[in-house]
Parts: C-alpha cells; sequence; structure tokens
C-alpha cells in the first residue's frame, strides 16, 4: 500500500487533548498535526503556508482534516497542491468574515470600509478544486451558518454532510472521541482508491508561483499591514 499522511489541522486556540482531532491521532498511525502555526494568531496567510509546507514534505498522498478556522487556510492550501492531496474532510469551517488577513475582525467594525479591517472571504477559492472533499456542517453552528458552510461546499466542488444540531463541532458540543469522522475519512479513502481524482501536473504548475492562491493571499496580508 503506498504510504499517505493525514494531515490534523486544528481551528482557532487549537485543539487541546479532548478534542476530536486529538481523538483522531491516537486513533491512526499516520495522522500528524500541521506543524509552525501559532494557534492564537488566526493570520490566513501563515496558516496556509504551514499547511502548503507539510503537504510538500509528506511522502505520498495527503488527507487534511480541518476544524474551524484551519478549513480556511486548508482550502488555499489545497487550491496550490491538489495534486498531493487524495481528498479532504472540512469540518465546521468558521465564517471568513470573522477574519482579516491579520486576524480576526473586530465584529462592531464589520460595516467599515476599512482596508484594513476587510474580510478574508474573497481571498477563498472561489472554484470547483480537483480533489475529493466533503464539508460537514453544523444547523446550529456559532461560527458559520449552516446555509452558508452549504454554500462553500457548492463552491468548491464538494459533498455536504448535515451534521445536525451539533454546535461548532468540538469539546463544548460533545466532540470528544468521535468515532464518526473516522468512518467518514475511511469512506472517502475507499472511494478515492476506486475513483483517483488527483489534480494534474499541468495544472499543478499553473497553481505554482505567483498565480497560485497563497500568493494572492500573501500579497494582500502585506497590503494590509500598511494601514495598521
Amino acid at each position: 500500500m503506498n504510504k499517505t499522511t493525514v494531515l490534523v489541522v486544528p481551528g482557532y486556540h487549537g485543539s487541546g487533548p479532548d478534542h476530536w482531532q486529538s481523538w483522531l491521532e491516537t486513533r491512526l498511525p499516520e495522522a500528524q498535526r500541521v506543524s509552525g502555526i501559532d494557534w492564537e494568531q488566526p493570520v490566513l496567510a501563515d496558516w496556509a503556508l504551514a499547511i502548503r509546507d507539510d503537504i510538500d514534505r509528506a511522502n505520498g498522498a495527503v488527507w487534511i482534516v480541518a476544524h474551524s478556522f484551519g478549513c480556511l487556510a486548508s482550502i488555499v492550501a489545497i487550491a496550490d497542491r491538489a495534486e498531493k492531496v487524495a481528498g479532504a474532510i472540512l469540518v465546521a469551517p468558521a465564517d471568513p468574515d470573522r477574519f482579516s488577513p491579520l486576524g480576526p475582525r473586530d465584529a462592531s467594525k464589520f460595516e467599515r470600509k476599512s482596508a484594513a479591517l476587510s474580510s478574508v472571504k474573497s481571498l477563498l477559492p472561489d472554484r470547483p478544486l480537483p480533489v475529493m472533499g466533503l464539508v460537514v456542517g453544523s444547523r446550529n453552528d456559532p461560527w458559520m451558518s449552516h446555509e452558508e458552510a452549504r454554500e462553500w461546499a457548492r463552491r468548491w466542488g464538494f459533498a455536504f454532510y448535515d451534521a445536525g444540531n451539533a454546535g461548532h463541532i468540538n469539546v463544548e458540543s460533545g466532540h470528544g472521541p468521535w468515532p464518526h469522522i473516522e468512518n467518514l475519512l475511511q469512506s472517502m479513502r475507499l472511494a478515492v482508491h476506486a475513483f483517483p481524482v488527483l489534480g494534474s501536473l499541468e495544472s499543478a504548475e499553473r497553481r505554482r508561483g505567483r498565480g497560485s492562491v497563497l500568493a494572492n493571499v500573501r500579497k494582500h496580508t502585506r497590503r494590509k499591514i500598511q494601514y495598521v
């Protein structure tokens, strides 16, 4: 069997020892947590670069299992490295309007037109990606509405799984050990084995360099720093 890596990407503030992501890491010998991220500084460009670097370092194909803000950073990295990503599960994505390129936005200032406070929403991929993907959304998630989570899944060409009233699908909502996530991952791995959907090398070359999604995010991040 070809070697694969399951890259676990927590969200803002990270995932503690009781979180389902930490539990999943103990269940899968091929799982590793993304490295080089400051969990208290949700800067999209920095997180996406760390994820992309770990994808590049991995031997063989990579599976990504992300949560919350980690989903936003993961989708940027996936857009640039689809040829190495076998599939992705994005659980309870955070609303991109809650974040600027430099970190969390002040909800009281959302309506201001300041470039330094603009959302990262426009920086995310807005097209189907050539990987098998699943967005897991909750009907009462305080970090993103059910309808918006479903819409992002549609934009990225990912399937959508309705988790019901599951909150933010974290420890606070009762999601410590979570066998269902392991079952979802195993089902996707079997499906990809039967029907490979990895990106082509030609498209990979187009995604690299100055024209990559991450390059665009980093460019906007540098511009925002000028306003602070």
